[in-house]
């Protein structure tokens, strides 16, 4: 693509004084570190405001898009003059400037509890909102799952069955059918309109589930597969038309910690035997095996995983009316979400380290993230894949460069274990709930505590921001489930 470079300064511009002012060459790149265009001189009082008409006008992009514009890893928000200046650049080569695309709707800050909803008995193991979120569901030591009407803040649906613990919970991407784990082993399908089981318990784990993944939407609508992964060291893949195991991926030789179901097709399994495995999911053949942690992996992020995870849902809220439409709108979110850079994993252990993989190019790890004082109890990648955040035992939660790995900041606040992440859906704030009893929401841009949320009594084991963007959810060992809003 050529740049022009003179549609970039105002031509009226006298010439004496373009050689004052045009003196910093640049070049912009997209996330992954492709040039939007050649390189090309700017005037040293351009800030993001012109910058965001160059990169619409250089894509042609017909909607006025807007962006944010990092400098390494650094926002942005000041004319290039005054940024050259106070960071001391050099500017004999072009200054390399990613534009990000940010999302065209903003997320309020949730600052308030709106509800605290009692009825579990015991512990609240594990919340999650549906994919357009409008439902909520939990799990908890009580041996139930209960569906709430968010609407109301009441109780909707107490649905029995399990033997233990529930000990996690997920919703099918087209938001049909909601899948809970148990200590015993066993897994159970629920219709999240009634609240009735749609099976008898499914069985063949041995131990307890560690992790629920669903096949994504845009590969097949309507969902009728999922993958769980367990401590006996197998994952297993159901299909709910048959209500059965039709595959079982063994090959790990201790627990299976987390499982993830790619948009690209694969299942990948993380495991105490320090590897994470890669399969194909037709016949459950072993594709590739990424090693390099030296303990445990907890915790398995995507890329994608937001697309994933509400396939054709968006903050529009427009609704499918089929399951065809439902899967080609979720194949255009999903490819528009991963460009033409392959879908990137970030594994988190406890070694305490992290590793970011691109597992279709290379089985060996792209970077090594190190920074965490303990172990990495979780990780997340932000719905626009700009960011990894990690939750860690060391009391803090880091943020990373999605793309390269690179370290970013470090949230601090929190002064006990993080257990959970959340991400709001515009990738501008964050969410940890922790054993402190507390929720607290960071700031993406100032890197900076935004609100803290105290109100549990006791350790915050689960937090979920609704994919809307409205609410959040968390849950913990008070046995109560809270809902705050903005």
């Amino acid at each position: 693509m050529e740049a022009e470079t003179e549609t970039v300064v105002p031509m009226a511009m006298e010439t004496e004084q373009r050689e004052i002012i045009n003196n910093v060459m640049c070049l912009l790149t997209d996330p992954d570190g492709t040039p939007l265009g050649a390189p090309m001189y700017l005037p040293q009082n351009a800030g993001p405001q012109q910058l965001q008409q160059i990169v619409n006008k250089l894509l042609n992009n017909e909607e006025k898009l807007p962006y944010a514009f990092y400098i390494s890893d650094e926002e942005l928000l000041v004319p290039l003059a005054t940024y050259l200046q106070k960071n001391k650049v050099s500017v004999e080569k072009a200054l390399p400037i990613v534009c990000q695309p940010q999302a065209i709707f903003r997320i309020r800050p949730v600052n308030r509890c709106s509800a605290t909803i009692s009825g579990h008995g015991e512990a609240v193991l594990t919340v999650a909102f549906s994919p357009d979120g409008r439902q909520l569901a939990s799990g908890s030591g009580d041996t139930t799952v209960r569906f709430w009407d968010i609407g109301t803040q009441t109780p909707l649906y107490t649905c029995t069955g399990h033997k233990n613990w529930v000990l996690c919970i997920a919703w099918s991407p087209d938001g049909k059918y909601l899948v809970s784990g148990s200590k015993s082993g066993e897994l159970q399908c629920w219709d999240p309109q009634t609240g009735k089981s749609l099976s008898n318990p499914l069985t063949g784990h041995k131990k307890w589930i560690t992790g629920i993944s669903w096949e994504p939407v845009h590969l097949n609508a309507p969902c009728r597969r999922f993958v769980s992964g367990s401590k006996d060291g197998d994952a297993r893949i159901w299909d709910m038309a048959l209500k059965k195991c039709v595959i079982v991926l063994s090959g790990h030789t201790l627990a299976v910690t987390c499982v993830k179901w790619g948009g690209d097709g694969v299942i990948y399994t993380g495991s105490q035997d320090c590897t994470i495995k890669v399969w194909e999911t037709t016949q459950g053949k072993l594709i590739r095996e990424l090693k390099g942690h030296g303990h445990w992996v907890n915790s398995l992020a995507l890329s994608t995983e937001y697309v994933l995870r509400t396939g054709a849902f968006d903050h529009t809220g427009k609704q499918c009316s089929s399951p065809e439409e439902m899967k080609q709108v979720a194949l255009e979110r999903y490819n528009k979400m991963r460009g033409n850079a392959p879908e990137r994993l970030v594994s988190g252990s406890d070694d305490f380290t992290m590793f970011l993989w691109e597992p279709f190019v290379s089985k060996h790890p792209k970077t090594r993230m190190t920074g965490h004082q303990q172990l990495v109890n979780h990780v997340y990648f932000s719905p626009d894949g700009q960011w990894v955040a990690s939750a860690s035992f060391d009391k803090s939660v880091k943020l990373w460069n999605g793309t390269t790995g690179k370290f970013v900041a470090a949230f601090r606040g929190h002064v006990g274990p993080v257990y959970q992440i959340s991400w709001s859906a515009d990738s501008r704030l964050l969410l940890s709930g922790s054993k402190d009893s507390t929720l607290k929401v960071w700031d993406i841009r100032t890197r900076k505590l935004k609100q803290d949320l105290p109100g549990h009594v006791d350790e915050v084991f689960s937090v979920d921001w609704s994919p809307d963007g409205e609410k959040v959810a968390s849950g913990g060992k008070d046995k109560v489930l809270k809902l705050w809003m903005g």
